[in-house]
């Protein structure tokens, strides 16, 4: 699952809760949702780990984890 699938279901406001619990700004999770940023291999665990495994590290970075 990607990332941007993870939000459809999501209640409002959850953004900017995992922009909260991973230490970045909501800006800088929006952007990753538009393709303008990717994560550093550290934020693509942590993400991945936030999410559950619902959304992987390997999708979120195949360069590194495919």
């Amino acid at each position: 699952m990607t990332l941007q699938e993870y939000f459809i279901d999501q209640p409002r406001g959850a953004k900017v809760k995992m922009a909260r619990a991973l230490g970045v700004t909501k800006n800088w999770v929006s952007q990753l949702l538009t393709g303008e940023k990717r994560p550093s291999p550290a934020l693509a665990v942590a993400i991945s780990k936030y999410t559950k495994g619902v959304v992987t590290k390997k999708n979120l970075r195949p360069d590194i984890f495919g």
